[in-house]
C-alpha cells in the first residue's frame, strides 16, 4: 500500500496557548494546547501526523508576524528557531484542543525540559502537520513496534484500526511505570518490554508468530533497533516495502541535529 508524505515546509506558523499539562507517566508529559490559532491547523488523516515545535533562540528579536521564510531570509542561521518533530497525539476540533506527548528525562535535551516548565497561557508555536501512515483497512493484520518516542503514534494507530482487526504491538519503555492505557477496537495483543530489565525489542519481533495474510507494519523509534527490524521484515519476513512504515526518530548517543545529518545513510 503506497503512502504519501505531507511536508510542513512553507506552511504558516500555528501559534497556540497552553491550556493544561499532565504527567501521564513518570517520564511522559502531555501538553494540551488551543486558542484562536488552532483554526490554522488542518488535520491530514494520518495517525503519525507530526508537527515541528519551534523553539526561539533566547535573546533574539524576531520579526512580526512570526514567519519562518522571513526569518530565514533576514536572520543568520544561528538565530533561526530550533525545531523538533512531535506526533500529534490527538486533535479535537470541537473541544478546541491539540495534544502532544513529550518524553522528559530531567534536564537533558531541549523539548522535554521545555515541556516540563510550561504553564497555562504559555505560547506554543508549530509548523505542520506532516505524516505518512495510517492503518490500512485493506491489511489482514497490523504490526506496531516502537519505543516511548513512537508511543503517541502507536496509541493513535490502535484507536484507528478497524474493529476486530488483528493487531500485534511490541512496545519498549523504561519499566512498568511507563506503561500507559491503550484503547482499541482491534483484536490486539500488546506486549510491553522493559529496557531496565534488559528486554530486547528486536528479539521479541523476531520470535513473534505472525498471523496469516498481508501485514501493514509500523516500526518507529531508536534508529538502531529500527534498522535491524527493517532488514528482518524485508529480508526474512518478506514484507513488501509499500506495506512498511519505518523511521528512526532518534539515535542513541546523537543530538537531534547530528542524527538528521546522518539519518539517510545509517538507515540504508
Amino acid at each position: 500500500m503506497a503512502e504519501r508524505r505531507e511536508r510542513s515546509a512553507g506552511k504558516p506558523v500555528i501559534r497556540l496557548r497552553v491550556l493544561r499539562t499532565e504527567r501521564i507517566t513518570p517520564h511522559m508529559i502531555r501538553v494540551v494546547a488551543g486558542g484562536d490559532g488552532l483554526a490554522a491547523f488542518t488535520p491530514n488523516g494520518f495517525t503519525d501526523a507530526y508537527v515541528k515545535v519551534l523553539f526561539p533562540v533566547p535573546g533574539v528579536e524576531y520579526p512580526e508576524p512570526f514567519d519562518m521564510q522571513t526569518i530565514k531570509a533576514e536572520l543568520p542561521r544561528e538565530h533561526w528557531p530550533r525545531q523538533r518533530s512531535y506526533t500529534v497525539r490527538y486533535f479535537d476540533a470541537a473541544a478546541g484542543e491539540l495534544v502532544i506527548d513529550f518524553v522528559h528525562h530531567g534536564d537533558a535535551g531541549l523539548a522535554g525540559p521545555w515541556a516540563a516548565r510550561l504553564e497555562p497561557g504559555d505560547e506554543v508555536m508549530l509548523l505542520g502537520p506532516g505524516g505518512a501512515y495510517a492503518p490500512s483497512p485493506d491489511a489482514d493484520w497490523h504490526l506496531l513496534v516502537g519505543d516511548e518516542s513512537a508511543l503517541p503514534a502507536i496509541a493513535a494507530s490502535l484507536e484507528a484500526v478497524p474493529a476486530g482487526a488483528p493487531v500485534r504491538a511490541v512496545l519498549l519503555v523504561e519499566d512498568a511505570s511507563e506503561e500507559q492505557p491503550l484503547a482499541t477496537k482491534g483484536d490486539a495483543q500488546i506486549r510491553w518490554l522493559h529496557r531496565r530489565a534488559g528486554d530486547d525489542i528486536v528479539a521479541a519481533v523476531r520470535h513473534l508468530e505472525f498471523p496469516p495474510g498481508t501485514v501493514h507494519a509500523f516500526v518507529h523509534g531508536e534508529a538502531g533497533f529500527v534498522r535491524d527490524l527493517r532488514r528482518h521484515l524485508l529480508s526474512e519476513r518478506g514484507v513488501a516495502k509499500e506495506w512498511l512504515s519505518i523511521s528512526g526518530y532518534w539515535r542513541q548517543g546523537r543530538t537531534d541535529e547530528a542524527w538528521r545529518e546522518e539519518k539517510r545513510s545509517f538507515m540504508e
